[in-house]
């Protein structure tokens, strides 16, 4: 137990480190929030996963949650019909013969499409529901001022972290829309971190589905205990100036809700169906570009390196790509998360193909390993990885933020640009900070 805590002390510090390196002003960093943003995180991972009673509660919370979603089914099958149930997950491939560079499935791309998508749409109506009534605004107004109490943080800053752990981060903008145009850098770069570093219902029940119904729990608390870490990440990468004013006043908007539960059903329609939208074009650029930078790869391992990269990773890669090289970078990340030494190329691996395509062919891949008598990872290991891959802090989100955000805040659309990959590190880093520390207790 003591080894545990020492590897993920060791995990968690490394983060901060990489924060601190990449800071753009080490000298405006808030060392109370980042000590308040630690010590929530603690807190609330030891209180989830170590106290019985609140482990039952959120494990009831994260069981509705999954019927909730659920519904979604009903709606999309009326629209799009049917969709096949049976053998539609299988682990990501590449073929060099063919030179097939990156073969995401055809199911599971189906199934994002008329599934994930129109739970986004889904989602934004009921949340509208939920705002309408006053409901969202009471659960989020209550994480956001524990947010505020430990961190020292504007009050969009406080929503905005805590609408990111309900609805994820292409719903979570529609709660501060009202702030998005008069945000500060610092501001919106906290809200796209958040975002990174945290998942949507669209993708909870997906995940489940990978790993089983026992990973619930582990999917809902690391997206609640990645919020701080998020915070933390953010503002030691982009510091808000000293001088700059800040309004703490945390006030939910209560702007557009409609003239009534229909007209509010009709809003959060409209906006939902915007960021869907807005999500699938953004994924299909993002991953055609990744898909043409793995060909060129390709045409570069041709004199021998594909073979090499065969050879070595016992078929995993099958030739030099954008998954193989992160997944080597990420190996000593996946050591100082506490992973054991001979499994920290595997779960690099995942780590690697996260951040390359995104977190659901991670967990595909993870699925797949977890089948195979020869290459499943230990329990430790599997619990690092849930928690690691746990975030959409991916290549892909930058143009999932910038589309999806500017869609309703234009004016800031040149400060997404700007902090676009600030924010995948940010989220990475969060993401691996929650990883270390239920590595370290679980």
């Amino acid at each position: 137990m003591l080894y545990d805590i020492f590897r993920g002390a060791i995990g968690v510090v490394s983060m901060l480190a990489i924060c601190y390196i990449m800071s753009s002003d080490r000298k405006n960093i808030n060392w109370k929030l980042v000590a308040g943003g630690m010590i929530l995180q603690l807190i609330l991972a030891l209180a989830i996963l170590k106290v019985d009673f609140v482990y039952q509660i959120f494990d009831i919370i994260a069981g509705g949650f999954v019927k909730l979603l659920s519904y979604t089914d009903a709606g999309a099958a009326f629209v799009f019909g049917s969709w096949p149930d049976d053998g539609w997950l299988q682990s990501n491939a590449y073929n060099a013969e063919q030179g097939e560079m990156v073969k995401v499935p055809f199911k599971v791309g189906f199934v994002f499409a008329f599934k994930v998508l129109p739970t986004i749409i889904f989602f934004a109506a009921f949340s509208s529901i939920l705002y309408y009534l006053g409901i969202l605004q009471f659960i989020i107004y209550g994480l956001a001022k524990v947010l505020s109490k430990f961190m020292d943080l504007s009050g969009a800053e406080s929503l905005a972290a805590a609408a990111n752990v309900f609805i994820g981060q292409t719903e979570a903008p529609l709660v501060i829309k009202p702030y998005l145009e008069n945000m500060t850098k610092s501001e919106i770069m906290c809200l796209m971190t958040g975002g990174m570093a945290t998942i949507a219902g669209g993708v909870f029940a997906l995940f489940i589905s990978l790993l089983g119904d026992e990973y619930a729990i582990h999917f809902l608390t690391a997206s609640i205990i990645s919020a701080p870490a998020a915070i933390v990440a953010a503002k030691m990468l982009y510091p808000e100036a000293k001088d700059t004013k800040i309004d703490r006043v945390i006030n939910v908007p209560k702007e557009k809700l409609g003239n009534n539960i229909l007209d509010a059903i009709s809003i959060g329609t409209t906006d939902g169906v915007k960021l869907a939208v807005n999500v699938g074009a953004m994924l299909l650029v993002f991953i055609a570009l990744i898909a043409f930078v793995n060909g060129l790869l390709f045409l570069i391992g041709s004199i021998g390196l594909n073979d090499l990269i065969n050879t070595s990773t016992g078929g995993n890669y099958t030739c030099l790509c954008l998954e193989y090289i992160l997944g080597m970078l990420f190996a000593p990340i996946a050591w100082l998360l506490g992973v054991p030494s001979s499994e920290i190329v595997q779960v690099g691996q995942l780590l690697g193909t996260k951040t390359v395509i995104n977190e659901v062919v991670a967990y595909v891949n993870l699925s797949g390993i977890q089948q195979s008598s020869e290459l499943a990872l230990s329990p430790k290991s599997v619990i690092i990885a849930t928690y690691a891959l746990c975030g959409f802090a991916n290549f892909s989100s930058i143009g999932i933020q910038i589309g999806g955000i500017s869609a309703i805040a234009p004016g800031q659309r040149s400060t997404l640009t700007q902090f676009g990959m600030k924010a995948l590190i940010g989220g990475t880093v969060a993401c691996f900070i929650t990883a270390a520390i239920a590595g370290a207790i679980i």
